[in-house]
Parts: C-alpha cells; sequence; structure tokens
C-alpha cells in the first residue's frame, strides 16, 4: 500500500491510499485517510518543498498510526537542510539534525533518500537508505554518448563522482575547485585542475543546483581550458533563481522530479522511480 501525498509525484509501485489533505486557517497541515488493510506495510511518499510539506508528512504518519499501522517506510527523495550539515559560523544550528529527529521520533521501518548531500544525513537519520545517482547518470549519458569527461564542480562532490565512474566502467573524471565566503555565500576562484581539455565534451555533476551560480561560473572555466560542449545533471533540481541563465551556457541541464515538476527549453527531466 503507498500513500502519494503529492499526487503528482509517485515513485514507487502499490495500491494507493485515499486521502484528503488541506491546510487550516491558521496554517496547520491536516490530512484524514479513508479506511484501507491496515495489517499491510504502508510506503509513504513526499516531495518536501516547504517545512509545511514535511508537517503533513508527519500528520499523515501520526494518522496511519492511529489507525494501526504497524509497518511504514518513507520516500523522501531531496531530504530537508540536507545542505545544512554543519555548523559555519556561531549561531546557526545544525539543521539537518533538527529534521533528523523528528522523523526519528516516528520509528519508521526505513527511510529512503535520493542522492544524499553528504555522508551526514544517513548517520543522523535512523534506519536510512541512500539511493546512488548511478542509474540517473547512466540514463543522461544515453542521452549525450559523445560526452567523455565526468566534470566534479568542487572537493565535496569528489568521492561520489568518483563511485559513478567506477559503475560506468571507469570514465574520465575531471576535477574542479571554488572558494565560498562562509559569511556571505559568495562564490570565487573556479579552477580546472587539467592544462587542456582539447574540446572534450562535459558532463558536470551535482547532487543539488539552487541559484545556479556554482555551475555558471565552473562553466566559465571549462570554457576556458577548452571544453566542447556543456553538460549538467543534478539530481535534486530547486533552481530558485529560473533555469534561463543555466541554458545558456549549458546544452542541456538534466535532473529529476524529486523537488518538483519542471520544463522547459533544454531541460530534461527524467523520472525517480524505486524498485524494490
Amino acid at each position: 500500500m503507498v500513500l502519494h501525498l503529492d499526487p503528482n509525484f509517485k515513485p514507487v509501485n502499490g495500491t494507493d491510499i485515499a486521502f484528503k489533505a488541506f491546510t487550516f486557517s491558521g496554517g496547520e497541515p491536516h490530512i484524514k485517510i479513508e479506511a484501507f488493510d491496515t495489517t499491510q506495510k504502508v510506503t509513504v511518499t513526499q516531495r518536501v518543498n516547504s517545512f509545511n510539506d514535511f508537517g503533513l508528512f508527519l500528520t499523515a504518519v501520526d494518522a496511519l498510526r492511529n489507525m494501526g499501522v504497524r509497518h511504514i517506510e518513507a520516500v523522501i527523495p531531496y531530504f530537508p537542510a540536507a545542505r545544512q550539515d554543519r555548523l559555519m559560523v556561531p549561531g546557526e544550528p545544525l539543521t539537518v539534525k533538527v529534521y533528523a529527529t523528528i522523523l526519528n521520533s516516528l520509528k519508521l521501518d526505513k527511510v529512503y533518500v535520493f542522492d544524499a548531500h553528504s555522508e551526514v544525513t544517513p548517520a543522523v537519520v535512523e534506519r536510512c537508505e541512500v539511493i546512488p545517482n548511478h542509474e540517473f547518470i547512466a540514463e543522461v549519458l544515453g542521452q549525450i554518448p559523445n560526452v567523455s569527461q565526468l566534470v566534479s564542480p568542487d572537493g565535496g562532490a569528489l568521492k561520489k563522482i568518483y563511485k559513478v565512474s567506477a559503475f560506468l566502467g571507469g570514465m574520465e573524471v575531471t576535477e574542479c575547485s571554488k572558494n565560498r565566503d562562509v559569511k556571505t555565500g559568495k562564490l570565487s576562484g573556479f579552477k580546472v585542475f587539467t592544462d587542456d581539455l582539447a574540446g572534450a565534451d562535459c558532463l558536470v555533476v551535482d547532487d543539488i543546483c539552487d541559484g545556479g551560480a556554482t555551475f555558471i561560473g565552473l562553466a566559465e572555466a571549462l570554457k576556458a581550458k577548452g571544453a566542447g560542449k556543456l553538460y549538467l545533471a543534478v539530481s535534486h533540481g530547486i533552481f530558485s533563481k529560473g533555469t534561463d541563465s543555466l541554458t545558456q551556457i549549458f546544452d542541456t541541464v538534466f535532473t529529476t522530479n524529486s523537488f518538483r515538476n519542471i520544463s522547459g527549453n533544454k531541460i530534461v527531466q527524467l523520472p525517480i522511480f524505486l524498485n524494490y
């Protein structure tokens, strides 16, 4: 049995559980779940774009418990606050742990996360299983077969991109770096650690694209080193500043539907599907 809290996001197969969700005038999310066979395991899926989305998930799990459901799993592909996984300046919260503490209190059988930002998420979320981006990148490369270089945008992405490379049979990786001011968030000093890309088509791979400044600055640095066509593949497309600036410099931007549905010129969205 599956409870898809977002009707436009169905990453697993199963018999749908009917429900009605709404928000009270005070802003509180609420749900009413229709009767079903509560002896069966239930998988709850949700895309978390806001704390209210997370709140709906929490109230849904409580409603299921009140109905007598004993075995509940969750699919939360984009884990909220995954980027707030370390304390950078005094006065900040470790926000990923805040979400994890609330989630852990539900005592779920399993929590599936897609391409976690770092190793912190599965460390703080109990019974967490991370689905890697390997199949996603393989599917992307099937659409752009001339690409010969995987590009890691910074040191944080290195470990994961070499795992992708191994999954693909040892595809060549170009390493890059950037500087970020931890107080302002401003980016500078993009570096590409190769002398000459000699016209090679490149696929930049990362887990999250928010405003896109990292990838725009990186693309300029790659072009300066002789890159050919540039492509971008991000597991979680937030695109808070839109995609126009990205599609002006990248031939195609690939993403999944983990955060929201998106379409547009030179945008390719591949759906997440968890087969287990």
